[in-house]
């Protein structure tokens, strides 16, 4: 094994840095002569808008410009996009055919945060002392800022081409063959699911600072991938992608929030050139709970049938998922395209059909969120069996037993199109239930009643498909000075890519570890990059790597025949040496690789291989999902005079394929599964009913989890080489959250269950449980 090699638990190397405080986040930089822009935010959820005078504000002390809406068209900048628009198709067999959504509001305000106006000043305070200068006419509407009121047929009507306030109404697998299984089933099993809306709330909040340099636009700002910040935004402001440089240091968490292109980062380009004066700014945690897109909130309505054996047959299920105020990015293909495609798990189920309404709402747009439409479909699944095993009799290991998809049955073809390569289902289960010691589980039961608790235990079975950009590039390079610089087109926002990536290549072409210097995050630097999204990042850069290695090794053999006169067939490479199989003479790959930066003596054909000395680089093209799975095995006590859900024990069995460094993966999953905690015990997003506010505006009413909150999180590995990625990676970023709120609510269920409860929502907050129990009795 090489040192430092894929499969070691080598510690980060980039949380020296961090600890140490040399980090160097978006709102960390300041440039010479920087101004500070502020956005006046719609405190109206639904409005109209007569007009917005901005002369008072102009002539503030210290105000160096104020736009709205019509100074944006005026100017010529568009209106951000849906990739999904002119992609996704309807039932009816029509496209999505959706517009952009607005950078600030024009006749309309649609949420409460909508953008009205931009103010830049000379200092941050003089620009929000100018807003309040601002006067606004408007008139405030009806709203409808839950998905329960969107869907009345007395909501407001939010768009004219959307009777109804639906978005798109996407449908997949053979609803004809579901509803004739259905039709003779033994037994059906029914239920309605509610997934919360959650604030992302990563620690760094949202920054961009744009100014106009050398006669093109430049934006550092946090991002998944400066590449497609700069596919995106460059049409949004009418420039050639050239002409707009995006800048990424480090990011400070994301979970899907900052992949996507916000109304500032237009902002503070256009006044940055309109102004010849860097611009900053910078979010407030208020400005996130308004403005960062929210993720999750569906409804789902979903339906298993069984034959006399108990073998599933068929299932399916509606979504009513809310997009919000206008269509994000990515939204509509969330729920559809990513995450509805897994319905029905890890489970051999025939025949499979589901349904994806999107509605708009006066509420901050939908996009993804760590999971990304994966988290849902299993909780729904996994809710349902656990439902279905208590109507049939059966235990909950039982029921999942006879309907797993089996080792003889892989590759499995998935009924809405997915083809599961590889994996261990029913051996995950058995293990995680094994060293849960499920069996023992009903002394703990016992022993919790006797101290006044409810104990309960659950188990999720979770399969999800890392997906995103088919295609993913990088560069390796060997500048004078001995580093070793690898360049990738994806970004870290808390990964552990540093380590990781070095750890590949130094496992590929055997160069020093402590060498390695990753650079990311620059499209002067990074030309070509998919980004870092949906699970994709470590099986895609693996692959770009390797074909970047393996022309390193050519060109290293070419010249180290030519430096030992012997024929380039004759030199062999392995563990950072260039060796003559006939010779025994070698050279060592940073040694070739300064001899390859003076091609003195060699033949023109050589020269012209050499350059650009042994620098190398590959674009890998892959558009096969990879699937992770595992079981989630959760414990909880329930305190019935408060309500209050504690977790007890935790532990999940994952098949992530190879894992290339255990250390890492461990705090992907102990991440994910914490978001997934939150989700299922405490986060949620509320609106007012009547005004469309948003109730839960700050961490004073958005209960986040804390270290208290949690046991300890015992993970084990099961490692089932995926046959269709290098290394035989699977993904691993989102497993954890798509496991845990299933599994967590089970245990919860399970929990009450003694006391007569038979269902309950997320989050399950002290409230919602104590108020399930006293109405059980």
């Amino acid at each position: 094994m090489q040192k430092f090699g894929i499969g070691q638990p080598v510690r980060r190397v980039e949380d020296v840095r961090f600890v140490t405080g040399g980090g160097g986040y978006t709102d960390d930089l300041t440039l010479p002569g920087q101004a500070y822009g502020y956005v006046l935010r719609s405190p109206w959820a639904h409005a109209a808008i007569s007009s917005i005078n901005v002369a008072d504000a102009r002539a503030a002390d210290g105000v160096l410009g104020v736009w709205t809406a019509a100074d944006l068209s005026a100017a010529g900048i568009g209106e951000l996009p849906c990739a999904i628009s002119g992609v996704l198709r309807n039932r009816d067999g029509s496209t999505l055919d959706v517009g952009g959504r607005v950078i600030l509001a024009r006749d309309r305000a649609m949420h409460a945060g909508d953008g009205l106006a931009f103010i830049v000043a000379e200092t941050l305070a003089q620009a929000m002392d100018a807003a309040e200068l601002i006067a606004v006419d408007a008139e405030e509407l009806p709203a409808a800022a839950n998905l329960a009121e969107a869907v009345k047929e007395t909501a407001p009507r939010l768009r004219d081409a959307a009777p109804g306030n639906v978005c798109f109404d996407w449908e997949g697998g053979d609803a004809a063959a579901v509803d004739a299984a259905f039709a003779g089933a033994a037994h059906i099993t029914a239920m309605d699911l509610v997934h919360n809306r959650l604030a992302p709330s990563p620690i760094e909040p949202r920054a961009a600072l744009g100014h106009w340099e050398s006669g093109r636009h430049v934006l550092r700002t946090s991002t998944q991938g400066a590449n497609l910040f700069q596919r995106v935004l460059a049409p949004v402001l009418g420039v050639a992608e050239d002409a707009l440089r995006i800048i990424t240091a480090d990011v400070g968490g994301s979970f899907g929030m900052k992949e996507f292109i916000y109304p500032e980062h237009v902002l503070v380009l256009f006044a940055a050139r309109k102004l010849g004066r860097p611009v900053k700014w910078t979010g407030e945690r208020s400005d996130a709970f308004q403005s960062d897109l929210h993720g999750r909130d569906m409804i789902s309505h979903a339906e298993i049938a069984f034959d006399t054996g108990g073998r599933a047959i068929a299932m399916r299920v509606h979504n009513r998922a809310n997009m919000g105020a206008y269509v994000s990015l990515f939204g509509p293909g969330i729920q559809t395209l990513g995450g509805a495609r897994l319905t029905g798990g890890v489970y051999a189920i025939p025949s499979i059909s589901v349904r994806v309404t999107g509605y708009y709402s006066n509420s901050v747009p939908v996009d993804a969120y760590r999971g990304a439409g994966r988290p849902e479909a299993a909780y729904v699944i996994e809710r349902l069996m656990d439902k279905a095993a208590r109507e049939l009799g059966l235990t909950p290991d039982e029921i999942r037993r006879r309907n797993f998809i089996g080792p003889d049955q892989l590759p499995y073809s998935h009924p809405l199109g997915f083809v599961f390569d590889s994996g261990a289902f029913e051996a995950n289960m058995d293990e995680g239930m094994r060293l849960a010691g499920w069996a023992s589980f009903p002394g703990r039961r016992e022993a919790a009643l006797a101290r006044g608790r409810l104990r309960g235990i659950g188990m999720a079975c979770y399969i999800e498909s890392s997906v995103g950009f088919g295609y993913e590039a990088a560069e390796i390079r060997f500048p004078e000075d001995g580093t070793v610089e690898i360049i990738a087109g994806t970004m870290s926002a808390g990964q552990g890519h540093e380590t990781v990536w070095a750890q590949i290549v130094t496992e590929q072409l055997g160069v020093p570890f402590e060498a390695i210097r990753l650079i990311q995050g620059d499209t002067d630097r990074v030309k070509v990059g998919g980004g870092t999204a949906g699970s994709r990042s470590t099986y895609m850069v693996a692959g770009a790597f390797r074909l970047s290695s393996d022309q390193v090794i050519g060109k290293g053999k070419a010249l180290v025949a030519a430096l030992l006169g012997e024929a380039p067939e004759a030199i062999e490479f392995g563990e950072g040496l260039f060796r003559s199989g006939s010779s025994n003479r070698s050279m060592s790959i940073m040694e070739v690789a300064s001899a390859a930066r003076r091609a003195d003596g060699l033949d023109a054909d050589l020269r012209r291989v050499l350059a650009d000395g042994l620098d190398s680089g590959a674009t890998f093209n892959h558009d096969v999902s990879t699937f992770p799975n595992g079981c989630h095995v959760c414990e909880v006590e329930v305190d019935p005079d408060t309500g209050k859900v504690e977790t007890a024990r935790y532990l999940v069995v994952d098949d992530f394929g190879r894992i290339l460094n255990p250390m890492v993966v461990d705090g992907q999953v102990h991440g994910g599964i914490a978001q997934g905690l939150g989700q299922a015990l405490m986060e949620h997003c509320l609106h007012d009913p009547d005004t469309g506010q948003l109730i839960t505006g700050s961490f004073m009413d958005y209960a986040m989890p804390r270290a208290d909150d949690f046991c300890d999180i015992e993970t084990v590995y099961n490692e089932v080489p995926c046959t269709t990625s290098p290394y035989g990676v699977k993904g691993c970023g989102e497993a954890g959250t798509t496991g845990a709120c299933p599994a967590i609510m089970n245990a919860v269920l399970d929990a009450l269950s003694v006391r007569g409860v038979t269902g309950l929502d997320m989050p399950a907050t002290p409230l919602r449980v104590w108020d399930a129990l006293r109405r059980a009795g």
